[in-house]
């Protein structure tokens, strides 16, 4: 397959996102336009989501993001015929998936109806989501042909062999910090979508819900969250609720507590600065300026000599 035949294959694939949505029989679907046009006619007023937006396209740009995520390619679940089905960021199995360049997502709270129940939490939900997902999408990705399906070797700053074989391995279950590009990029993802919520919840006076769990979905979305909030897994055995602060509680550890611990490790009082560069370098592919700041700081071959697993360049095995 040619690297015409990949991109063919792949906005084949783009074309059409009904084999994501089938995998949510109970939801409907809708672009995130027609959802808030939706919401907006039930009273529901979007100014909070469209003024974070705004926020979300200036910060972007600085970065070199220059078109986020459409919202036409954004796709929002509600009117579920499931009963006490309960949506949101931690919904499983939603989120951006790179091969149709569509995101899966479900409107935050009870989703039998089609209105959110609880609108402001719903919006700053799907701003934070949104903001996420534009950064998957922007991020560099090049895809070769293996065995006639189009493969992704490369996602910002990490890279696959085409037999599979990642540049960094997985963490360990328990680990409270990572050496695993993934989870670094995920982090990084997530800290600048939940930074760009907290800002147009304080511009909009948004303050945190009083009742438990959407406290703590509040601070979620704003990145407010204390390891005290998620130190054991809140609502679980509560229905679908429950299941959800599980979720939320265990991506939390494994991923944004991992990702703080990595800055503070390798960037003690310059995590900000770090985390632009980790942003920027997933954004362009090019990881020569992210490199020599860490080598500055830590020595020659501070990047490969923290993620590059062992036996990533070792020859394919023959039979």
């Amino acid at each position: 397959m040619s690297s015409g035949a990949v991109a063919a294959s792949l906005a084949a694939l783009r074309a059409d996102p009904a084999t994501l949505t089938r995998r949510h029989p109970h939801h409907t679907f809708r672009t995130a336009d027609e959802r808030l046009a939706r919401w907006e006619a039930s009273g529901v007023n979007p100014g909070l989501f469209r003024s974070g937006q705004q926020i979300v396209r200036e910060r972007f740009a600085e970065l070199g993001l220059t078109r986020p995520l459409p919202l036409s390619r954004t796709l929002v679940g509600a009117e579920s015929t499931r009963p006490g089905a309960f949506g949101g960021f931690h919904h499983p199995d939603q989120g951006y998936r790179h091969l149709q360049a569509v995101s899966v997502l479900t409107m935050y709270g009870p989703m039998e109806g089609d209105a959110p129940a609880h609108p402001k939490l719903a919006l700053l939900d799907l701003l934070r989501a949104w903001a996420h997902d534009s950064l998957h999408y922007g991020s560099r990705r090049r895809y070769v042909d293996v065995a006639g399906v189009p493969t992704r070797v490369q996602y910002g700053i990490n890279y696959r062999r085409a037999n599979g074989a990642s540049y960094s391995a997985a963490d360990a279950a328990n680990a409270p910090h990572t050496r695993n590009l993934g989870v670094v990029m995920e982090g990084a993802c997530d800290r600048e979508a939940r930074r760009l919520t907290r800002a147009a919840a304080a511009r909009s006076g948004v303050t945190e819900p009083e009742a438990p769990s959407r406290r703590l979905a509040f601070r979620d979305f704003t990145g407010c969250i204390s390891p005290a909030d998620v130190a054991t897994d809140p609502g679980e055995g509560e229905g679908e609720e429950g299941t959800y602060l599980v979720s939320l509680a265990r991506y939390e550890r494994g991923v944004n507590q991992r990702y703080a611990a990595f800055l503070a490790e390798f960037a003690p009082g310059e995590e900000d600065e770090l985390h632009g560069l980790v942003l920027r370098a997933v954004i362009s592919g090019r990881t020569a300026g992210l490199s020599e700041w860490l080598d500055e700081r830590h020595g020659p071959g501070a990047f490969s000599g923290a993620f590059l697993a062992a036996g990533y360049f070792a020859p394919p095995r023959t039979l």
